[in-house]
């Protein structure tokens, strides 16, 4: 079904003489689900529906390249405070650890987190989950496009005390699950708008076998590949301890980096505060390689870290792009905390401009995806669209709208959002998730998470004694 677009507004559109997106005004988008036909300013064909762009901003639907949908939402009230100052602030593993959802849970989590993607102008997600039930099917059914990463690893965390991470190891179960990983993508690239992407979970629960093969698969199977790299003191410290060099560096060593690897976090490199290491090689390992980095601010800071600084990163000619991790799975609140954090952290206020936070979200991530049909609005593109409403409250005095989108506005003003020419998002509301239903079901499924926590605390310490709520409930 063909729709037009008629007049709107605001276009970002692309300028392919300068490679780069720009505002352009008073144009007809049309689009079906073959994908985008006429971005200009006069249509003189014919359509199946007409839409009226007047008050209305329409731009390339966001690229989510890191998120947990399937866990972290059941994580609402529990993770916002909790941090462990022995572990160097990050209560991870221990979260990690203790507070486990089962597959109904993951299910509801799932609905929750996609709707929040859709209703942000998110159109594209990596989806990092560890396989469960019904995974493909509730992913399906959102409409959204996914890249659907089945996690696998040769060990899991484990937690000896508040100052000590340990390991189990069970290298063959991780070359068991890399194989049941392989066969879970293959089915959803059976379905329209999913595709696949390897999942070693972390540069420190994975062999170096286990890496390498993931890497050799990439390539041979032409598909992108995600890890969870430099996110934490005890994380690095720990890769010193086994190899003498940093995380980046191993990597490099083994051959991980890549121009189809996008790198979790990559914070912590060998230039970060934190660390005082005697070094700075690692950046230019990520530029070397042509090695991604997805940025999700969001959850660092509340531990009080932050990667310093985006803009660093992105002179020297790393290809950033960025992730919600957690919840909320807002990404254009990501773009705001990412551009304030680096703000602060590099005391440079003009250390990233919103246009490349913008890049970061759509033509960046197309290309660590190596897509060159998402991420922007132009005739031979998916028609991933967002529509943006500006005479919304929040959006005026409207001067700039993507700066009153980003800084002001968020998802509040986001109308309508189409994925393969579908509308999948009307008036804000997601038309195809059912969230009243979700919602109940994560509710009672966050609370036999929490029931269960002392069962796998090493100290059968209970979830309140872990996470304290704000205030003491009164009897």
């Amino acid at each position: 079904m063909k729709t037009w677009i008629r007049q709107a507004d605001w276009v970002v559109g692309w300028d392919s003489a300068r490679s780069s997106h720009c505002y352009q005004r008073n144009v007809d988008v049309v689009f079906d689900e073959d994908g985008i036909s006429f971005v200009g300013k006069t249509y003189d064909g014919e359509a199946d529906t007409i839409v009226d762009g007047s008050g209305k901003m329409v731009m390339p639907g966001l690229i989510d390249l890191h998120a947990h949908p399937s866990t972290e939402p059941a994580q609402k009230g529990i993770r916002e405070e909790h941090v462990v100052p022995s572990m160097y602030m990050s209560s991870l593993y221990q979260r990690s650890a203790v507070f486990r959802l089962d597959a109904e849970g993951r299910q509801a989590a799932i609905q929750m987190a996609y709707a929040e993607l859709l209703r942000s102008g998110v159109t594209t997600v990596a989806d990092l989950s560890f396989p469960f039930e019904g995974w493909l099917d509730v992913v399906a059914g959102t409409g959204m496009r996914a890249y659907v990463a089945p996690g696998y690893a040769s060990a899991r965390w484990k937690i000896k005390s508040e100052h000590q991470l340990g390991f189990e190891w069970d290298e063959a179960a991780g070359e068991r699950d890399l194989e049941a990983a392989l066969e879970l993508i293959g089915q959803a690239e059976k379905q329209p708008r999913l595709s696949g992407m390897l999942y070693p979970a972390q540069i420190d629960t994975c062999t170096q076998s286990l890496l390498e093969a993931s890497m050799q698969l990439s390539t041979e199977r032409h598909l992108p590949i995600t890890t969870h790299i430099a996110q934490s003191v005890p994380e690095f410290q720990e890769m010193v301890r086994r190899h003498g060099k940093t995380p980046i560096q191993w990597a490099a060593e083994i051959g991980v980096l890549g121009p189809r690897m996008t790198l979790g976090h990559a914070i912590f490199v060998d230039q970060h505060s934190w660390l005082g290491w005697n070094g700075a090689d690692d950046i230019g390992l990520l530029v070397e390689s042509s090695t991604n980095v997805a940025h999700c601010p969001t959850p660092f800071s509340r531990y009080g870290q932050a990667l310093e600084d985006f803009g660093r990163y992105r002179r020297a000619g790393v290809n950033l792009v960025l992730g919600t991790d957690c919840c909320p799975h807002n990404l254009l609140e990501e773009m705001r905390t990412a551009m304030t954090l680096s703000r602060v952290s590099s005391r440079d206020g003009e250390s990233v401009k919103t246009h490349q936070l913008l890049e970061a979200a759509t033509t960046a991530a197309a290309k660590a995806l190596q897509r060159s049909d998402l991420g922007r609005l132009e005739p031979g593109c998916q028609a991933d669209i967002l529509m943006v409403d500006v005479q919304h409250h929040s959006m005026r005095p409207l001067r700039d709208p993507l700066r009153s989108l980003v800084y002001h506005a968020a998802d509040r003003a986001v109308k309508d959002v189409y994925v393969g020419g579908e509308k999948v998002v009307e008036d804000g509301r997601v038309l195809s998730i059912d969230l009243d239903n979700a919602l109940v079901a994560l509710e009672k499924a966050q609370k036999r998470m929490e029931a269960g926590v002392a069962h796998f605390d090493y100290a059968g310490r209970t979830a309140s004694q872990i996470s304290a709520p704000t205030l003491p409930v009164k009897r």
